[in-house]
């Protein structure tokens, strides 16, 4: 059997997305090969390797296969202004944030390392024997999003879209048939005019109405972002650039490649875990 030069890689655990980006590969002639390890086989080192997977298979996988993972700056919905946010939003330390004593949404920037949700205090976070004190956090206050939208971004412009949520519950719906769907494309042609040259050429925002007005709910990563009702083919393309082989991004696309971990192989293969996924999960992908 040859190995083709150019391939969509996939994890063991089958989803919706990764099931619907196949097909819209097979349409390009675009090799996918679906892994049932956690290790690059090795026949694929060396090829142009793309990547749609959850956080910690990429990790597996990224430095063997010399992937380049885009993801947004830790600190980017910290750095917006409160008009796109509706929200003070702050990027600290899991350390730090032990030390609160108020309500507040707690969420790893750019890992589902632990839930993301309103935590009563500081002293309801995963402790020390869970989680590293200096992992970053983003720290906000609690507000209300009436509907969710997710946006795929491709060089600066919203390429392809869905609704995911409305009052918090799922509830995906093509954006076409939303009553907000024209709003929540402006709003996301906004937010890319003011703050997307802080941002990699391809990624993921989701925006959402609220009592204040229309605010940016976070920043996803490409390649480990469901894909809803959003238009497949059009997904596959901002997937496909966002997880795509590190020799042929574009430089101003080097600062936001997600680091390669250097993986013990000699330790077991990490594992996926079962846990209830939210509306605004992001890995491993639904």
């Amino acid at each position: 059997m040859t190995t083709p030069d150019r391939v969509l890689i996939l994890a063991p655990r089958s989803t919706d997305t990764d099931r619907a980006l196949t097909s819209a590969a097979h349409r390009r002639d675009l090799p996918v090969r679906r892994l049932h390890t956690w290790r690059a086989p090795a026949d694929l080192v060396g090829t142009r390797a793309h990547l749609y997977a959850g956080p910690l298979f990429a990790d597996a996988l990224a430095r063997e296969l010399d992937l380049g993972l885009l993801e947004a700056p830790e600190d980017w919905l910290a750095n917006l202004p409160r008009e796109l946010t509706r929200r003070e939003v702050t990027a600290t330390t899991l350390g730090h944030a032990w030390t609160l004593r108020r309500p507040m949404f707690v969420k790893p920037p750019n890992d589902k390392s632990f839930a993301a949700k309103v935590y009563r205090d500081g002293t309801g976070l995963p402790g020390s024997d869970a989680a590293d004190p200096d992992t970053v956090v983003l720290v906000s206050e609690a507000i209300t999003f009436r509907a969710e939208y997710r946006l795929f971004c491709l060089d600066g412009v919203v390429h392809a879209a869905s609704r995911y949520a409305v009052a918090g519950d799922l509830d995906i719906a093509p954006i076409r048939a939303c009553a907000q769907g024209r709003d929540a494309l402006a709003f996301g042609a906004d937010v890319l005019a003011a703050a997307g040259a802080e941002l990699p050429s391809a990624i993921v925002v989701d925006v959402g109405d609220t009592d204040l007005g229309w605010a940016v709910v976070e920043a996803n990563a490409a390649w480990a972002s469901g894909g809803y009702a959003a238009d497949i083919d059009r997904v596959l393309d901002v997937v496909l650039r966002a997880g795509g082989p590190r020799r042929e991004q574009a430089p101003r696309d080097t600062p936001f490649v997600r680091p390669a971990p250097v993986i013990e192989r000699s330790a077991p293969e990490p594992r996926p875990t079962t846990r209830r996924v939210s509306a605004h999960d992001s890995g491993p992908p639904k």
